[in-house]
């Protein structure tokens, strides 16, 4: 969806081994994150069963209808591969690295960075994140090393933001 007078990027460059492509389609491996332990607890404070392809597409058709979701892409060998999604939403950035072999290692950060460089070049004078679990450290560092700043306490963790400076 394009939330901004600019249309959405088809690729959103971040770095030389690190782009976001516009979400066009489900892939094969975006069902397999969605079906991943660690990732389901990190999303869900409820035990919740593994998505299966009506989920996943219900998932992506509401965030794409509210916002610009794209795939985390990285170079490897002399490709772009699918690892992970990300939404620009007016209200929310929900970020998830699918792939275990590229968690820890930065991504999530340099993503976050480059959506919120876009966001405020188009306008925005805050990103919010609606939620990180407390148990989430990772997102929280992540966001945390960004300059967001935990704001309202929530059932199970906290709201971020970053004021555009």
């Amino acid at each position: 969806m394009d939330i901004f007078q600019e249309k959405q990027p088809d690729n959103l460059y971040i770095s030389q081994k690190l782009r976001l492509g516009k979400f066009q389609e489900i892939v094969p491996q975006a069902l397999s994150w969605y079906q991943d332990e660690q990732i389901l607890r990190l999303i869900s404070r409820q035990n919740i069963a593994p998505y299966d392809q009506t989920r996943l597409k219900r998932m992506y058709d509401y965030l794409n209808g509210r916002g610009e979701l794209y795939y985390i892409e990285y170079m490897t060998g002399n490709r772009f591969i699918k690892i992970g999604d990300v939404t620009l939403m007016p209200h929310d950035l929900p970020i998830v690295i699918g792939n275990p072999k590229f968690r820890g290692k930065g991504i999530g950060r340099q993503v976050i960075h480059g959506l919120v460089a876009r966001a405020f070049a188009q306008g925005m004078t805050e990103v919010y994140v609606e939620d990180i679990y407390n148990d989430n450290i990772g997102s929280q560092r992540a966001f945390e090393k960004c300059g967001f700043t935990r704001d309202k306490k929530t059932i199970f963790g906290h709201s971020y933001h970053l004021l555009a400076h």
